[in-house]
Order: C-alpha cells, then structure tokens, then sequence
C-alpha cells in the first residue's frame, strides 16, 4: 500500500508539473502575431479555414497569439510561401496539394487520378496514419504540416467546347499546377499542358493565351470564371487537399502548450472548411449556370479512367509503399 501511494504521489507531482508547466508557459509568454498566408481571395474555402484557425487560436491563447491573415496572393504564389516558411521570412499558409509535391515528392500520391471516389474516402486517409506520416516528412524540408484542409475535386473549364469524352480535349490548352502528376494526367488525356502559378493563370485566360483550367467548384464560382470560360465538366478527376502549414523554426519556437492550441486549431479549422465547402458546392454550381456556364453533368468516368491508366503505370512505385497502402485501406 505504502509503494502504491507513493507512486500515486508522485504520479500526480509529475502531471502537476506537467500542467502548471505548460499553463505558466502561455502565461508568461510575450505576445505575438503569426502571420498566415494564402494565394485566394476572402470568398474562397482557404479564407474560411484562416479565419476559423485565426478566431480559434487567439480565443484559446487568450489574445497572447494574434493570427493576421494575408490572402489574395500579398506575401507571393505559393511556392514563394514555402520557400518563405523554409527561411523563416512567411510563419504560415493555407497551401494548394499541388505545390507542396516540389518539396516532398510522396505528398503528390494523394493527386492520383481518380483516387478517391468521395470526399469521405479520402478524409478517411488524409485524418489517418497515413496522412499523419506524410505531413510529418514535410520536417524534412523545414516545415511543419498541420492539417489537411481542402482544395476539392477538381473539374475541367474551357472556353472552346463542352467536354464529355476525353477525345473532347484533344489540343485544348489547359492550364495545370506546376506538379508532374498533373501534367502526365492531361498529357494522357490529349491536353496540351501549360503548367503555371494560379496568379498568372487568370491573366492568361482573360487574354485568351490558354483555352482552360481545372479547379474545384468553390475556386471557379470565387473567382468569377464564368467570365473567361463558357464550358464546365464535372470530370471529379482528383481530389486536391490543402495543407495547412507552418514554418518549422516558428514551431520549434513555441511554447508546448502553444504548439497543442496552433495543431488542434489546425485540425478544427480544416474540418469546419470541408463542412462548409461541402454545403456551398451546390448552391456554387447552381450560380455558375445563372452566369451562363455551359455544364456537362455527366462526362464519360471510366472513359476518362481508361485513358490515366498510364500515369498509374509510371507513378505506381514512385511514392514508396503509399499508393498501395491506400488502395488497401480503401477496400476495407
């Protein structure tokens, strides 16, 4: 009894300490104001998901971490955000799946063609071990993934003719990410590929120097594409998450407690960003049509499947065992 009791004791001193310690580190620290960036504007998921981390962070630190957020590309595209995070120059973004691939290659497994076949399958992975494993490598290259928020499935616009079959796009310039996945994707499928920054993306499709792009619904309604592009077809042919990130130097400086506040805040805000864009999506879509967007409902899936098969072929052991583990976790 008397060994039991004194480990009780003692037990309950260390998590005293435990606690008083982390307490007391929030209530000494000096008050400070992280920075988060993103390349969308204020109407876009990635702005809901900053102002849900923002409003979460600062209630829970008590004002102590203030969130200033810089959407609309301000602090540079997103490669510069990361390079920004990498040196210490950007404290953190809201950043597109694609980019990231640049600096860790293996994150660019979840970009598949047709990997996922719902929103749910791939949050299934994205929340779990595996997504886990692939937002830590990021510590590789001086980055600290939080959270998987989202991008979406991601359709094609053009402003030449409906697409319903993948022979529809045969020739048609298509603007893609600056990531090898996406350009073998629409190399397959008969696209004349222009890899390019979202930012210069816009300019070239206002003045006509490419004929489409591909986006989720939520980034076309934003960003009024309805103007420059006359056809949509919900092709579903990847779902994009967005990673919410911080610089690694700037998250070794926190306080442990701060740490637990900024990665639960992270989380939160991804899922409360996927619940909106998820209740946004239709009424987005209905918008699109008002505008005059031409919209195939229904293209031709597994003729669009068929055609990616060679991607699946170059990139099937790319990624290390991650591509199979996801296919077997999808099965279950």
């Amino acid at each position: 009894m008397t060994k039991r009791f004194f480990l009780a004791v003692l037990m309950a001193g260390i998590l005293s300490f435990g606690f008083g310690g982390a307490g007391s580190a929030l209530a000494e620290m000096s008050p400070m104001t992280i920075k988060l960036a993103h390349v969308v504007n204020e109407k876009d998921g990635f702005h809901i998901a900053a102002t849900r981390f923002k409003e979460i962070v600062e209630d829970r630190t008590g004002g102590k971490v203030s969130v200033e957020l810089y959407p609309n590309a301000q602090l540079g595209d997103e490669r510069t955000l990361l390079e920004g995070m990498q040196i210490g120059s950007v404290d953190m973004g809201i950043i597109t799946n694609g980019p990231v691939a640049n600096f860790v290659e293996e994150i660019a497994v979840f970009e598949l063609p047709f990997l996922f076949a719902s929103p749910e399958a791939a949050y299934s992975v994205l929340d779990g071990e595996i997504g886990k494993e692939i937002l830590a490598s990021l510590g590789r290259v001086q980055l600290k993934g939080l959270a998987f928020a989202e991008r979406g499935f991601r359709n094609l616009t053009n402003n030449v003719r409906p697409v319903s079959t993948p022979k529809d796009m045969e020739g048609l310039k298509i603007r893609v990410m600056e990531n090898p996945v996406y350009i073998d994707t629409f190399q397959a499928l008969g696209a004349n590929t222009v890899p390019m920054a979202w930012t210069e993306a816009l300019t070239a499709m206002q003045q006509g120097t490419i004929d489409g792009q591909e986006n989720p619904i939520n980034v076309i309604h934003s960003f009024k594409l309805y103007e420059p592009q006359k056809h949509l077809s919900m092709t579903r042919h990847t779902y994009a998450p967005a990673i919410i990130v911080m610089s690694l130097n700037l998250w070794n400086g926190l306080p442990a407690d701060v740490q637990g506040i900024v990665a639960a805040a992270a989380q939160e805000a991804a899922e409360y960003e996927r619940e909106m864009n998820a209740k946004m999506s239709a009424e987005q879509t209905q918008d699109l049509r008002d505008n005059g967007m031409q919209i195939v409902e229904n293209p031709d899936i597994p003729a669009f499947q068929a055609k990616v098969a060679p991607v699946y072929e170059k990139y099937g052991t790319k990624f290390g065992t991650y591509l199979q583990r996801i296919q077997e976790q999808l099965k279950k």
